[in-house]
């Protein structure tokens, strides 16, 4: 937005904060008599004098389908909770937290090995149109915000680095959908000889286990197939540590693992 701003000669600003830098930058918004301020992907909550400024409100765009998924992390942690459905809603801001009536809500399926940073494109696709609707709806004035419902509301926080390293004493499909929600930022990742291994891509195999398998266990032969507590999954896409990202098959070419070899498993 900033870039093509520029490219027009549209004045961008750029507030560090609008709590500390709030009397100048309020007086700014002021004085542009914006209709509607939009808000996509922000991290921050606006204060009540920026909320009172334009007429038709301040629209936030978020990815999840509200009451459930409120906070910084929708997309991930939707994906890691295995949810078989998200989208995108539209809100009318308020002082908390995408506490907001709902104004416009799309949803979507979620693919079995979909990873975040291909929902997070699709969604941002999806919630541009919702946008752009939205925004037709309250000019004219045929939107119906609708209040959520608090009992029925999740939060999903920042992700931390230390859900990062796979347990592979986990389900397997707890596993999958774990790397699928961290790709391809942070990412999780396992340590194989001492550095740490990072799985971009996975897929599930077997939802059981051979004989005599305990998890952790190397499993593959042309392919990367580790043992879960209940099923085998395949790292498809790896990188490991000061390399390359590579199949799953490539990684093998170049650094046998010995079938039956016992990965590292986080105590």
């Amino acid at each position: 937005v900033k870039a093509l701003a520029l490219e027009h000669e549209t004045p961008v600003y750029q507030p560090k904060s609008l709590k500390t830098d709030a009397d100048e930058y309020i007086e700014i918004l002021k004085d542009l008599k914006p209709d509607c301020i939009a808000v996509a992907a922000y991290g921050k909550i606006l204060p009540k004098q920026v909320l009172d400024i334009p007429k038709y409100g301040c629209i936030n765009v978020h990815a999840s389908l509200l009451p459930k998924y409120r906070g910084a992390a929708p997309i991930q942690r939707a994906i890691i909770n295995d949810e078989k459905y998200t989208g995108v809603t539209t809100m009318l801001m308020a002082e908390g937290l995408d506490t907001g009536d709902m104004l416009l809500q799309q949803q979507t399926e979620i693919g079995e090995n979909e990873t975040a940073s291909e929902l997070f494109e699709r969604l941002a696709d999806i919630g541009a149109q919702l946008l752009t609707e939205t925004l037709k709806a309250a000019e004219n004035g045929s939107l119906s915000p609708k209040p959520q419902d608090d009992e029925l509301a999740s939060y999903s926080p920042m992700i931390e680095k230390s859900i990062c390293h796979i347990d592979l004493n986990r389900p397997v499909r707890e596993v999958h959908k774990l790397i699928c929600g961290l790709s391809e930022q942070p990412c999780a990742y396992i340590m194989l000889n001492s550095k740490r291994l990072k799985i971009y891509r996975s897929q599930i195999i077997s939802d059981a286990l051979p004989d005599g398998c305990s998890a952790g266990t190397f499993v593959g032969k042309k392919h990367f197939d580790i043992a879960c507590s209940d099923g085998i999954i395949r790292f498809c896409e790896i990188q490991n540590e000061g390399g390359k990202r590579m199949s799953g098959e490539a990684f093998l070419n170049g650094k046998a693992i010995p079938f039956g070899q016992m990965l590292n498993i986080p105590t």
